[in-house]
């Protein structure tokens, strides 16, 4: 297996970590991201819901584009003096365990400056809700991987509409599309890791 996509399609993790050890030579950590990790994500994702990809393959996919982006993080250099910016609250909704595209964005989010509070995968609402309230967040971010939970981040974000509606919401995820954001009541759809940069830079910005 030649290319790091492919590592991440067959769920390789060690030959993943490898190629991803050669890339970083020759390209950016946000290049190898956008141009190998969420492809192969994506193409994994996609075959997922049309059955042609079962769940313990998505697994050892997503191990295996963990073991890629683990170099990345070691070698992309946090951004210096970045001020401190706005609170960002990010979660997988409940029922979803996968969180390597979350994990992704918050080590983006982080690098550009902005405080992330990680709840993790399969958190329910009102911990979402709490955690907005704990730190006054003034963005959530919500992931969901699966079609079967996107039903979850709905309630989630129903709930944080009535509950702190100052807070602007984001979701993304292999099975979400920008109508769909609309139906569910998101502020925002981001559809990688840098769109949810310039989601959170451009709410930085209207609120100053």
């Amino acid at each position: 297996i030649a290319s790091l996509k492919d590592a991440i399609i067959a769920g390789i993790a060690e030959r993943a970590a490898e190629i991803a050890e050669t890339l970083i030579k020759e390209k950016s950590g946000l290049e190898i991201i956008n141009e190998d990790v969420m492809p192969a994500l994506d193409e994994v994702g996609r075959g997922f819901e049309k059955k042609t990809v079962y769940l313990p393959q998505l697994l050892m996919s997503a191990e295996s584009a963990k073991a890629a982006f683990d170099v990345v993080k070691k070698n992309l250099p946090q951004k210096e003096g970045a001020t401190k910016k706005c609170r960002i609250v990010i979660a997988t909704v409940k029922g979803d365990v996968h969180d390597i595209g979350k994990n992704i964005v918050k080590l983006l989010l982080e690098n550009y400056g902005f405080p992330v509070y990680d709840l993790g995968k399969d958190v329910d609402k009102d911990t979402i809700l709490s955690e907005i309230e704990r730190v006054g967040a003034d963005i959530l971010g919500l992931s969901a991987l699966m079609t079967t939970t996107v039903v979850n981040m709905e309630e989630a974000i129903s709930l944080v509409k009535e509950k702190a509606p100052a807070c602007k919401i984001m979701v993304g995820g292999a099975v979400l599309t920008k109508d769909y954001d609309e139906k569910i009541g998101a502020d925002f759809y981001a559809k990688d890791a840098l769109e949810s940069v310039k989601i959170a830079e451009a709410i930085e910005k209207a609120k100053n």
